[in-house]
């Protein structure tokens, strides 16, 4: 496309130019019927193929999978009752993977309760409702890092109070979640301010294991989008079955594509620990001090 416009961006110019012109008698017969008449004969016959048009297959409209393979029957019958409210903060690339869970975690629960916004950057001209969400001294955000707080810990620690009944109501209606890989989970993270101003919170790294198999993880206690969401509102809602409900579509997914040929995806963690991790190792002092805190379960978050 750019070097047909560039070819017809010089003949119009050519055309322009006086026939005394020593280039343009030369540059204009470039660009002319003979050029076309070569086209045509060079291509004339795939003009006349048969063109495939490809069509998507159907897809469910409540877990957004083909109808083939759809997970409705491991959803919910009905949503689950919660007062939480979830913000997805999405990456753009997520949106164009197959095998994406926030989907699913909107299936489970009610229309209101887990709206997704995509993009890279966020502020409070473009995104008003999301800087009210973070202005807001009640609302959480998901993020490891050295300044995050246990959530379980912060809700035992509200539960030992006599207002610890209503932590729910008063402390965490909102959480915000961003969803992506861990780099472009600390890209956004630390372009957004907007992000900076809820409560910094962090899930327990020692008794989680992701179950999303299918997809590679820094470290054996990373977890998607999906798992994250489910231990959070298991946590904040003080229901341990909600955790049970919202991973039974995951397992579900993760058993379908191993049974049609997916291959279980180990870890960063598991392979360097097994001494089967098959790319270079880093010479960057930097870098080698993040495999070490991996392979001893340190300081794993993207910051």
């Amino acid at each position: 496309m750019f070097h047909t416009f560039v070819m017809d961006t010089t003949c119009q110019s050519l055309s322009n130019l006086s026939l005394n012109h020593p280039l343009a008698p030369v540059e204009y017969a470039n660009c002319g019927s003979s050029s076309s008449q070569d086209d045509e004969d060079g291509f004339g016959d795939l003009l006349s193929l048969p063109v495939d048009v490809c069509e998507r297959r159907p897809t469910c409209l409540r877990c957004c999978r083909p109808q083939k393979v759809c997970l409705c029957p491991f959803l919910p019958v009905h949503p689950l009752e919660v007062s939480t409210c979830l913000y997805i903060v999405q990456h753009p690339a997520e949106e164009s993977r197959a095998l994406r869970t926030v989907p699913l975690l909107a299936a489970c629960l009610p229309p209101g309760k887990c709206k997704v916004l995509v993009g890279r950057r966020f502020n409070e001209e473009r995104n008003p409702e999301l800087a009210a969400v973070c202005r807001d001294s009640r609302t959480l955000i998901l993020y490891p890092g050295p300044d995050a707080q246990n959530l379980e810990e912060l809700v035992q620690k509200q539960d030992q109070d006599r207002m610890g009944e209503q932590f729910v109501r008063a402390v965490g209606p909102n959480v915000i979640i961003i969803d992506g890989t861990w780099s472009q989970a600390k890209d956004m993270f630390l372009r957004n301010t907007l992000l900076h101003q809820p409560k910094q919170v962090q899930l327990s790294r020692s008794e989680q294991t992701s179950q999303y198999v299918i997809r590679s993880q820094p470290s054996n206690i990373c977890l998607s989008t999906l798992e994250c969401a489910a231990v959070t509102l298991s946590i904040l809602e003080r229901n341990e079955a909600i955790q049970e409900v919202l991973l039974k579509p995951l397992q579900a997914l993760c058993s379908f594509q191993l049974q049609h040929g997916a291959l279980v995806h180990h870890s960063k963690e598991h392979l360097i620990r097994h001494g089967i991790y098959d790319k270079q190792m880093p010479t960057n002092k930097r870098k080698i001090k993040r495999m070490e805190n991996l392979i001893t379960n340190q300081h794993i978050c993207p910051r």
